[in-house]
């Protein structure tokens, strides 16, 4: 007999490995929160620079007091799906809120954010249709394309030509076709350069969907992300987003002006069969969107500290992912051991970041994480960096230094 598990052994014994060097990166476990950006985590208080709590909103007492008023109003949880009896008159008044924020017709709230791009691309495309999708997209789009049968058409990571070439080679009429874009790719913080992709919809012809799981609350002077950073909203047909970043809670939601858009209700599985968000996570993002509109001070401040965490980081000489400012700074690093280790002195000195190792990276790169936070203070990123200094930056000049000696012994 097989053991089903035979396949996962040779991620069990890395595992291990990263377990011998230290603390576990892939299931920390933070005792209390404190507030937005401090835990207490092994034992000792920890600045939080790798939560994506962009707005910093996750303690704000006017969305906690919302999920406490809804949960004693509508209890702990819907029992159903939004198409059974889990609609509440809360999850109707979330989507017209996003749909006032987002500037569109039309507006579905998912479970997850993971759950929206499965439910989204299930619902946009078919087996008849051709999905185009950036390479270095999230998981949970690689899934919805899966869900939904489409042909499934990769470009190389940011490369308008590239899709160009495809489309070019593409019949037309072969069904409809879908290009997939984010607006912040998670891993490394680029962006997605919109308007050269919409010069390729002008010329070929398709519908466009945008994931802003990353910049919605972050880029564009109302928040709404990298279309509206660009001033392209108008030729974006569909957005994604997830309430797990700049809201703070946890869902998603998928946006249009197509006047069928509400027709993904009643044809998207992930939709049609999850049970629909509890009533206190619904309460609170909606006092989290609210906040949005009502507070760009938050973004502001949230742009200011990406960029004083940035230039804090290329003044040490450390080598960032992309050249582009934005919430995600990751930190290349040489190889996975140095990686964990590095991780391992970070969280032992009092800061927490993401650890990020191949297969689960753009070109199979390592790579220290960072997601900076509005609530951050600057005390708060001028730490960050004196610590990534003495570990990082200092590490990397003793692994230097040690390559160099083997090379003139050989």
């Amino acid at each position: 007999m097989i053991d089903l598990f035979d396949k996962h052994q040779s991620s069990v014994e890395r595992h291990a490995r990263m377990l011998q060097a230290g603390a576990d990166a892939v299931g920390l476990t933070s005792a209390k929160l404190l507030s937005p950006t401090r835990a207490i985590i092994n034992g000792r208080e920890t600045v939080l620079a790798g939560t994506n709590n962009y707005m910093g909103i996750t303690f704000d007492p006017d969305c906690i007091a919302a999920g406490k008023q809804a949960l004693d109003a509508f209890g702990t949880g819907t029992t159903g799906s939004r198409i059974a009896n889990g609609t509440y008159g809360l999850h109707r008044e979330l989507e017209s809120e996003l749909a006032d924020f987002l500037g569109r017709q039309h507006c579905i709230v998912f479970t997850t954010g993971y759950q929206a791009n499965l439910g989204m691309m299930a619902g946009l495309a078919g087996p008849k249709d051709t999905i185009f999708l950036d390479a270095d997209s999230h998981s949970s789009i690689y899934d919805g394309c899966t869900l939904s049968g489409a042909s499934l058409v990769r470009f190389r990571h940011n490369d308008a030509a590239d899709l160009d070439k495809r489309l070019a080679r593409h019949d037309p009429q072969a069904g409809g076709r879908l290009v997939v874009l984010e607006g912040i790719y998670s891993m490394i913080g680029d962006r997605a350069p919109l308007a050269e992709f919409i010069e390729v919809k002008h010329k070929h012809g398709f519908q466009l969907l945008v994931d802003e799981a990353h910049s919605f609350g972050v880029l564009g002077p109302n928040g709404r992300g990298l279309a509206d950073e660009a001033g392209l909203e108008a030729d974006v047909d569909f957005v994604v987003g997830t309430f797990s970043k700049s809201v703070g809670a946890i869902g998603g939601f998928g946006a249009g002006d197509h006047p069928m858009f509400n027709a993904i209700r009643y044809n998207s599985r992930p939709y049609m069969f999850t049970a629909s968000p509890s009533p206190s996570s619904v309460a609170t993002s909606l006092a989290a969107v609210r906040k949005l509109k009502a507070e760009p001070q938050r973004r502001h401040r949230l742009a200011a500290n990406s960029r004083r965490l940035f230039d804090g980081f290329h003044s040490l000489g450390l080598e960032t992912c992309c050249d582009t400012v934005s919430p995600v700074i990751a930190v290349k690093c040489p190889d996975e051991p140095s990686t964990i280790g590095m991780w391992n002195a970070l969280l032992e000195a009092g800061v927490y970041v993401n650890i990020a190792l191949p297969p689960g990276t753009p070109n199979r790169q390592c790579l220290l994480r960072c997601s900076v936070s509005a609530a951050h203070t600057q005390a708060d990123i001028d730490r960050i960096i004196e610590l990534f200094g003495d570990v990082v930056a200092s590490g990397a000049k003793m692994l230097d230094a040690g390559q160099e000696k083997m090379a003139q012994r050989a």
